[in-house]
Formats: structure tokens, C-alpha cells, sequence
């Protein structure tokens, strides 16, 4: 399939068209982005960091890459992409931005599955240059680009899909951004995910919340996904590179990180939610949700809202 750069950057410090040519991308006003040696264009000016190296750090980003590259996470990445490719002609050429792409890895697998007819305009966006600079090191057919998502270097109307996994949504942002009728396709931690490590890493664990995430202003809700499976980590190294991707490495305390520390190996359960939602008032009411049991394929349970 064709992958094309994507032409809709907006200036992130007045909003125009930026239009990128050699080794820079510029505004109308004058203002002027450089693109890095790596390929990559950094939008996100000091004055809108909170911090001098926002973000996920560079162990953080080696973690993830290490984790996901081994395939473990490879069932939500079959699910966003059967997401974001619904509905779609198998001749269009498809605008996505993953708001918050990490060091890639799910645009990689979009732009892997989609048809040969298909034409993708992929627009990765993180805070992190670390993880943009890893980025752009493994694909430079995508456009990466270090921003905020409270403020997307992005043309309003310009985008069919947004994808936020495990990330900070930003709802207006999101909104502004897609086309009528486009949808943002959100995948979030479930109440029992890796519950088994959290189990060794913390005294005690918070009850677990079950309430649906309210509809966003400006977006209708569409037939959900709760995708469960279980994965073995086989080795201390990829426990620890899970733990580092999260989250929990943080948030736990000293003793907790050693306890996963002297682990070899873990059997643990993925839960995750994945929500769509579309754009405006566009199409037909959505219908009863769908759990699927990807360890048993082809079963599928089906649960009223």
C-alpha cells in the first residue's frame, strides 16, 4: 500500500498551514520549523513544554519497543487496525494521526495492513522526542512530528481517523481536527489489566472502576470492543521492560519494584477497552456492544450497554 506524507501540519504558534520543503517547515508568517537529520519535525515550541524533556524518557522508549516488537500486544494492534479501516472505500486515501505514537509501533502495523488499493497520509505525534526520534529511526515513509496533543500541529477538518492508545485524550483537540463523520478510535487499560503484576507491586489494589466513559461533546458513541487474552513473560528482562512502559514503575514503591525485580517469569491477563467515536451526528445508532474472547477466536459474547 502507498504510504504518502501528510501535507495538513498547521504552525503551532498561529495555526496556519505549514508547507515543508528541503530542510524546514515554514508558516506564511515567517515562522520556521528545521526537520531533524532523522526525518523527523519537532512542533512543540518551549513555551508550550511544562518541563525541559517532557515525555516518555529514552529508557522508557527502548522498554516499549523491546516489549512490543516481541509481539504481545500484537491482538490490540489487529483490532485498532480492523478500527480505523471500517467502513472505508478500499480505494481512499486514508489522513490518521496517533495522538501520542510512542516509539510507532501501531502506525507500523496499521500502515502493514492496510489494502494495496488504500493510500495512507500517517501522522505520528508525542511529546517525547525520544520516542518520535525512535520513531522516525524505524519508518521514514510516516510523518513524525514531537507536539502536544493539547495543542495538534494539525488544519481543522483534515483527518478521517485519531487514534489515542493508552494516551491523554484531548477531546476538542480531537474534535477540531477530524472531519465531519471521522471517528477516534481509543483503547484504555480495563479494570482487571495486568492485574497479576500490579498484585506483586503494590500492598493493596484501589477497587476497580467499571463505569462507561462519558460521550465526548461533539462525537457520537459507537459499538464498543473488550478485548481480553493472556500473555506469558518468560524472562526477567521482558518483565521488567513492561514495567518500565507503564505507568506503575513510578507509582510504585521501592519494595514493590523489587519484587518484580526477582521475578523469571509471569502469566498475566490483558484487558482493554476499545472505544469508537465518530464525529458529528453521521450514520446509523450504534448497537449492542461486542466481547470478543480473543484466546477462543470466533466466540463472541454479546452484552446490552
Amino acid at each position: 500500500m502507498p504510504i504518502t506524507s501528510f501535507k495538513a501540519l498547521a504552525c503551532p504558534l498561529d495555526g496556519s498551514p505549514l508547507h515543508c520543503s528541503g530542510s524546514a517547515c515554514r508558516c506564511a508568517s515567517g515562522h520556521s520549523f528545521d526537520i531533524a537529520s532523522q526525518g523527523y519535525i519537532n512542533l512543540l515550541p518551549v513555551q508550550h513544554k511544562r518541563s525541559r524533556d517532557p515525555g516518555d524518557s529514552r529508557e522508557m522508549v527502548t522498554a516499549r519497543g523491546r516489549f512490543l516488537t516481541a509481539g504481545s500486544y500484537q491482538p490490540i494492534a489487529a483490532a485498532v487496525n480492523q478500527a480505523v479501516l471500517a467502513d472505508l472505500p478500499a480505494d481512499a486515501t486514508i489522513s490518521c494521526l496517533d495522538a501520542g505514537c510512542g516509539e510507532g509501533y501501531y502506525l507500523r502495523q496499521l500502515a502493514a495492513a492496510a489494502k494495496d488499493e488504500q493510500t495512507l497520509a500517517l501522522l505520528g505525534l508525542d511529546i517525547s522526542k525520544w520516542a518520535v526520534l525512535s520513531a522516525a529511526k524505524q519508518d521514514r515513509r510516516i510523518t513524525w512530528v514531537v507536539g502536544s496533543n493539547a495543542n495538534l500541529p494539525v488544519l481543522p477538518g483534515t483527518l478521517d481517523r485519531v487514534l489515542c492508545l493508552f494516551g491523554f485524550p484531548v477531546y476538542p483537540e480531537f474534535a477540531r481536527v477530524l472531519k465531519p463523520g471521522g471517528r477516534l478510535v481509543q483503547v484504555d487499560a480495563g479494570p482487571v489489566h495486568l492485574r497479576e503484576l500490579r498484585e506483586i507491586i503494590y500492598p493493596s489494589l484501589k477497587p476497580e472502576r467499571t463505569a462507561e466513559m462519558p460521550t465526548p461533546a461533539g462525537f457520537r458513541r459507537l459499538p464498543a470492543e473488550t478485548l481480553r487474552f493472556s500473555i506469558d513473560l518468560a524472562s526477567a528482562g521482558q518483565i521488567a521492560d513492561l514495567l518500565a512502559m507503564t505507568p506503575h514503575l513510578y507509582r510504585t514503591k521501592a519494595e514493590g519494584r523489587a519484587a518484580a525485580a526477582a521475578l523469571t517469569a509471569l502469566s498475566l491477563g490483558v484487558d482493554v477497552r476499545l472505544t469508537c467515536f465518530e464525529r458529528g451526528q453521521i450514520g446509523k445508532r450504534p448497537g449492542p456492544e461486542h466481547i470478543f474472547n480473543t484466546e477462543h477466536p470466533g466466540r463472541a459474547t454479546l452484552g446490552k450497554r
